[in-house]
């Protein structure tokens, strides 16, 4: 059975139309996850959904625990994942309600954390197409099957928050040739790589930022409206490309830590090793 893992973003808190449902707490070496995982059947698929900010949405954007989150869904079995997320549009052509699969990733965070690795082990995984084509490619042809306005590919700015953009830095992301601005996406992205799971996002546009001079300023009650509609499409979204997805994703980020390893394997702590054995237990043993 294929095993997808959800991560829900500002307004999608659960997952509807699961069956077998049950929540399941993880300990993780990187402290409690978010929240408990809901595990459940989506027809012949099983899955994960994991509520990004909690339940009642109670963790700021730099306050997530990014490694305990994707270390959890790939100790539960998750082989694919799929980042739910809202964003602000940097584009005329991205309006308020439309959905975004992007491609590509801008950090303008500040500290976070985006790795399992250190403490006594080094990898470096290749992330020049940070997110998996084959995901990507078919959450876009559900969303325009569903008919919804959705664009494929794009540059995704991740910034640190909780605050909106200044004027000046929208019209700076904008001169780059960004296409969505969010606060979370780059670190999930990054873990799920050295996870060697299959990561997509699909980012629900609920405003303008701040660029747009003829558009009102960012007033999260107007972005929550936007959100609520597209929260019900994303999840209609899921449920059409879930039955979509074969068991051979045919890509290679199942391979991502192949070679990427570079640390003597007789060197790496013990602790380590038992710690990350979920990330690298198929390179490296505990008796290694």
């Amino acid at each position: 059975m294929l095993t997808i893992g959800i991560i829900g973003g500002s307004g999608l808190y659960a997952m509807d139309g699961l069956t077998d449902v049950r929540d399941v707490e993880v300990a993780t070496p990187f402290g409690p996850p978010s929240d408990a995982i809901v595990s459940g059947r989506l027809g012949a698929a099983h899955l994960l959904f994991l509520p990004r900010h909690g339940r009642g949405h109670r963790l700021l954007p730099s306050e997530l625990p990014f490694r305990a989150n994707i270390w959890a869904l790939k100790h539960l079995g998750a082989e694919r994942v799929i980042a739910v997320s809202a964003v602000g549009s940097l584009r005329e052509a991205i309006k308020p309600g439309d959905l975004v699969v992007p491609d590509q990733f801008l950090d303008r965070t500040r500290g976070r954390i985006g790795t399992f690795f250190g403490d006594g082990i080094v990898a470096h995984v290749a992330f020049g197409d940070p997110v998996c084509p084959v995901l990507s490619t078919a959450l876009v042809a559900s969303a325009r099957h569903l008919g919804a306005t959705v664009h494929a590919r794009g540059t995704y700015v991740c910034m640190e928050g909780p605050q909106f953009s200044t004027r000046a830095e929208s019209e700076l992301y904008r001169s780059w040739g960004a296409a969505i601005i969010g606060m979370t996406n780059l670190q999930e992205a990054k873990l799920a790589r050295e996870a060697e799971l299959c990561f997509a996002t699909l980012a629900l546009a609920t405003d303008y930022d701040c660029w747009k001079q003829d558009a009102h300023e960012v007033a999260i009650a107007d972005v929550l409206a936007v959100l609520a509609a597209n929260v019900t499409l994303a999840k209609r979204v899921v449920h059409d490309v879930v039955p979509t997805l074969a068991a051979d994703p045919g890509c290679s980020c199942g391979r991502a830590l192949e070679h990427a390893i570079i640390t003597d394997h007789a060197r790496i702590p013990a602790r380590v090793k038992r710690d990350l054995a979920p990330i690298i237990g198929r390179y490296v043993t505990e008796a290694a």
